[in-house]
């Protein structure tokens, strides 16, 4: 059985695009994760230390955003995955990464990609 743990609108501002705009300029990204994880022992001890602490988990989310570089939505969402994957009662994860001002030529609200690992 697996439970899950769900963080949605983390906001951060970033500098990712294949335009050289977007990589000089910050712009805002929103993420969401979506965690698989065993809550058993969190459920019984009622202790944070026995669970994925979303205030971390958000943190480190807003450090991706903010301090790394990438071209694609792709690239970023993996590495949001990847950094939720070191702790090891995440037992899967999809991570959902929103570009709220996307360079294109319609009106859009978001472009957005998925990943589930």
């Amino acid at each position: 059985m697996t439970d899950v743990i769900e963080v949605r609108g983390i906001r951060a501002l970033g500098r990712h695009g294949v335009l050289p705009e977007e990589q000089a300029r910050a712009q805002p990204f929103e993420v969401d994760v979506r965690l698989e994880v065993d809550a058993t022992a969190a459920a019984t001890s009622d202790e944070l230390a026995d669970t994925v602490d979303y205030a971390t988990l958000t943190l480190a989310v807003v450090g991706i955003v903010e301090a790394e570089s990438h071209r694609l939505l792709e690239r970023l969402a993996v590495r949001v995955a990847e950094t939720c994957r070191t702790d090891p009662r995440v037992l899967g994860v999809e991570v959902t990464v929103r570009k709220l001002r996307p360079p294109v030529p319609s009106m859009v609200e978001s472009v957005a990609v998925t990943v589930r690992r």
